[in-house]
């Protein structure tokens, strides 16, 4: 890898009449994040431009929304997304709930730190003032990036932990949500697996589908989502990818978010997961859905 090369390719691809595309799509879907941060220096001391500039003034729509995402470091990424998230018109309550759920400790105190240096105010601050009740405070909960990630199971506790939650929801009349925001978001994933198990014989029935009875919207939202997240993050993605692009219209902004930001992370795993799920692999319901150089870069971040 020569960041130089690289450098010079990418400017060769911009300068002059037109866009040389493929080879923008070539250069940087073949490197990974940190490469691509190389790059972006070399860039700016080997040609004096800024290359993130650069690909703005050339590309456009969707296609430029994934390649800027690439150049974009990750923690920096999830923090543009969330602020568009709280900060765009109306709340786009699916990203804050997609990102919180599914970012281990260090990623989410990555991304607290980043988006107060970049906003100058907290992400915290801005959930609370952007959203509100029960909802509210699983993020704010989550945010806080505070979950045990050990893999002890305590026997008693998980016992302890599933009677609560069936006494928080199924057994009462009445949700007492907070006791399935507090165990649901701090306990280890090896504890949580087993608390479901345990809940299951208790509840009779799985806890995914006690809290699509005993919650609605953004809360129900929030914490199945946590609950696929501990259960099999790559399937919990692989879902998010598919009603992206299911029905009528795509929900590029959530097409597009996935694919960067999972593309070096587990991919594979999500393509996996997709095909046993639905049938049919990422590849082709991508292929199926979008068009030109957006289609393009996306195939390419997908793979196989």
């Amino acid at each position: 890898f020569s960041a130089d090369q690289e450098a010079q390719a990418l400017r060769k691809a911009m300068k002059g009449l037109g866009t040389d595309e493929d080879a923008i799509i070539e250069t940087l879907t073949k490197l990974n994040v940190s490469q691509r941060q190389q790059v972006l220096i070399t860039y700016k001391s080997t040609i004096g431009r800024d290359l993130i500039d650069d690909l703005k003034s050339e590309l456009s729509g969707n296609f430029e929304k994934v390649i800027v995402g690439l150049m974009t470091p990750t923690a920096m990424y999830d923090v543009h997304e969330l602020r568009r998230a709280l900060k765009g018109a109306g709340t786009d309550e699916g990203c804050l709930i997609e990102i919180l759920a599914s970012r281990t400790n260090e990623e989410i105190r990555r991304i607290n730190e980043n988006y107060k240096i970049q906003y100058g105010s907290t992400l915290e601050d801005d959930i609370v003032s952007d959203t509100s009740s029960k909802f509210r405070r699983v993020l704010v909960s989550l945010t806080t990036g505070n979950r045990d990630e050990g893999t002890f199971v305590d026997e008693a506790l998980a016992q302890q932990d599933a009677q609560c939650l069936y006494e928080a929801g199924e057994k009462r009349w009445g949700t007492d949500e907070m006791q399935f925001i507090s165990i649901l978001c701090t306990r280890n994933r090896c504890h949580l697996l087993r608390v479901f198990d345990v809940y299951r014989t208790i509840a009779n029935k799985d806890i995914t589908e006690s809290i699509k009875s005993e919650m609605s919207g953004d809360l129900e939202d929030a914490l199945l989502a946590v609950v696929k997240c501990m259960r099999n993050k790559p399937a919990y993605f692989a879902e998010r990818l598919y009603k992206s692009m299911k029905g009528l219209g795509t929900d590029d902004s959530t097409l597009i978010r996935v694919m960067v930001s999972r593309s070096e992370v587990d991919m594979l795993y999500i393509r996996r997961e997709f095909l046993s799920m639905y049938g049919k692999s990422l590849h082709s319901f991508i292929k199926g859905d979008c068009s030109g150089d957006y289609r393009k870069v996306l195939l390419r971040l997908c793979g196989g």
